[in-house]
């Protein structure tokens, strides 16, 4: 009898580990150094470590800071817990994202998150966008459900050649579909993993300027595992366990909760959907009918 309960109990678990595992991204992994990972990109007297495993990227008015990836990757499941600039933000653009190497911006690929400073005493919109050689006009903004500037939380993107999910504290918020069939563009290029912080009063703050004495303004990012197909291995859409993102029954397509949570965060918390830009787009897109 107790072999039959302890048998119960097995499977009970299993089953809710397998709901987990379709619902969220679980994090089980940690320890890796910013050095580890990471280099500044640019403005590195402006990128502060301030442990092994923290670092502040910060603006004032001499620069802004970034830092990138050693390595390019062509597809994973690229995550930063971060905290951007609290107080009177407005103007700042503070961002964790994935771009190709290219010169020439007219050609590049890139996956956004961005958030968009403001005024002390309103919450920051955070910025999703994807671009395909070139072509952006993505946009989806949100007001998130909690002060981002008040404490960590994890942003996650998920890149295979199905589609393109992000996530807040694991939550879905938005999916990008490969509609490649359809003629939208879909991001294939090596990638690397970037985070910068930098003076985006020209569009980023409805005309509002950065208020230099509220400086210097720091974002600061901590988490520096990176999950990811180093894209010299050619084979990075592989389903090789080690590669769990290109996983064809977990992250091929969404299951119906995370369709779920997307529509419920759409409706609550989304405040900007360039699908529903007609200025932008007198014709919606092909892929917004799918997303």
């Amino acid at each position: 009898m107790a072999c039959m309960i302890f048998y119960s109990l097995k499977i009970v678990a299993l089953v809710l580990l397998s709901l987990l595992a379709d619902l969220k991204v679980i994090h089980v992994h940690g320890g890796d150094t910013f050095d580890d990972n990471y280099l500044p990109k640019w403005g590195a007297d402006h990128v502060i470590r301030n442990s092994p495993d923290q670092i502040s990227l910060r603006m004032d008015q001499t620069s802004g800071s970034g830092f990138w990836s050693k390595e390019q990757y062509g597809s994973g499941f690229f995550e930063m817990r971060m905290k951007p600039p609290k107080g009177n933000s407005a103007g700042v653009v503070s961002t964790f994202y994935l771009m190709s190497d290219d010169e020439d911006r007219k050609v590049h690929d890139e996956i956004d998150f961005e958030f968009l400073g403001d005024v002390e005493g309103k919450l920051i919109t955070l910025q999703t966008n994807v671009y395909a050689n070139g072509e952006g006009n993505r946009e989806q903004r949100f007001r998130l459900w909690f002060d981002p500037t008040e404490d960590f939380h994890f942003y996650s993107i998920l890149w295979n050649h199905h589609q393109i999910l992000f996530f807040v504290d694991s939550e879905p918020i938005r999916v990008f579909k490969n509609n490649k069939k359809i003629h939208v563009g879909y991001p294939t290029k090596a990638m690397r993993v970037e985070g910068s912080i930098w003076n985006g009063e020209s569009w980023a703050s409805h005309g509002l300027k950065v208020n230099w004495s509220c400086a210097p303004f720091d974002a600061v990012y901590d988490y520096f595992h990176i999950d990811g197909c180093p894209a010299h291995l050619k084979n990075c859409y592989s389903q090789d366990p080690k590669y769990f993102w290109n996983d064809p029954e977990l992250y091929w397509s969404l299951t119906p909760e995370q369709w779920e949570t997307i529509n419920r965060i759409k409706t609550h918390w989304m405040n900007y959907d360039y699908c529903q830009d007609r200025k932008l787009w007198p014709t919606p897109p092909p892929e917004c009918a799918t997303q």
